[in-house]
């Protein structure tokens, strides 16, 4: 009995940044492991649900600039997320929908058009080797693949395995209309005060609740920075190091808010006024350098 050939996508274009992501590695902050995964994580589960795959598959996520691709096998693959141009062997194909690229064929996602990240689903999912339960690469601690560059490869699943040979693939079924979300105009975080709001005067913690905020440019995957008014603090002594949580609203020196995402540090020593329900941190995933952003109390 002979066993089914390795597959593999080639990175032609790797863009700003391109990772390997999936539904992150919860469960590990006691040893210093954060959780990373993919940042629009709505997102990611609907472009793997359209080819097929378990919500949690491994997928591409890309920052801003897109990527381009080669896969060695004929392989169904959906970008979603982000809006942006797409192309097979630089022939226009569906955005948000199934698409068939051909062995050797070059799939594109091209520029951002709307929002920030875009995601690259395939038929059986990705499969570098994982690191306690999760492919997700993680850029602050560097566990996981590293972020990919030109001429690096990443072994792609199989479909049949998950599918059944008949539907190895074949054309994707048709979905009809996808509901994909569009990126905000206007970012509104939720925020539970705590565990360290008294470290901050009423004036600022009135501030947080109802002043206007921009994304900062400085933002990534381990926070989102943002531009506006500082939040004066009523104790000025250090803060020993302790445990943060995703969506943490940390407040650095210069009294500008952090909030946490899914690469950020498990412990800190700067005060976290407040925390944003994960359920609206896909938004900031998608939220360009100089959305409007406020804050509003949970």
């Amino acid at each position: 009995m002979t066993s089914t050939p390795a597959a593999y996508l080639h990175v032609v274009r790797s863009g700003a940044l391109t990772t390997v992501q999936d539904a992150g590695r919860p469960g590990w902050a006691h040893l210093g492991v954060g959780r990373s995964g993919a940042l629009d994580a709505p997102a990611a589960r609907l472009a793997n649900r359209l080819v097929g795959n378990p919500p949690g598959a491994a997928v591409l996520e890309t920052t801003l600039t897109g990527c381009a691709v080669r896969p060695d096998r004929p392989v169904v693959a959906v970008v979603g997320g982000a809006g942006c141009p797409v192309r097979v062997d630089g022939r226009p194909v569906a955005w948000g929908e199934p698409v068939r690229v051909p062995a050797g064929a070059v799939l594109e996602a091209g520029p951002a058009v709307t929002g920030l990240r875009s995601y690259l689903a395939f038929a059986g999912g990705l499969e570098p080797d994982a690191v306690l339960g999760s492919r997700s690469a993680d850029l602050l601690s560097g566990l996981g693949p590293a972020p990919l560059g030109a001429g690096d490869t990443v072994p792609l699943g199989d479909p049949a395995e998950r599918r059944g040979p008949a539907e190895r693939c074949g054309p994707p079924a048709a979905a009809g209309p996808v509901p994909w979300p569009g990126a905000p105009v206007e970012l509104v975080l939720p925020v539970h005060l705590g565990p360290r709001h008294d470290w901050f005067t009423a004036p600022a913690l009135r501030t947080l609740l109802t002043a206007d905020y921009r994304v900062s440019p400085h933002s990534n995957r381990i926070g989102l920075r943002t531009e506006g008014p500082a939040l004066e603090r009523s104790r000025t002594e250090e803060l020993p190091s302790e445990g943060v949580v995703l969506g943490a609203i940390q407040v650095p020196p210069d009294g500008r808010p952090v909030v946490f995402l899914h690469d950020h540090p498990t412990t800190g020593g700067y005060p976290v006024v407040g925390v944003v329900a994960e359920r609206a941190l896909a938004g900031a995933a998608q939220a360009v350098p100089g959305t409007r952003l406020r804050f509003v109390r949970a």
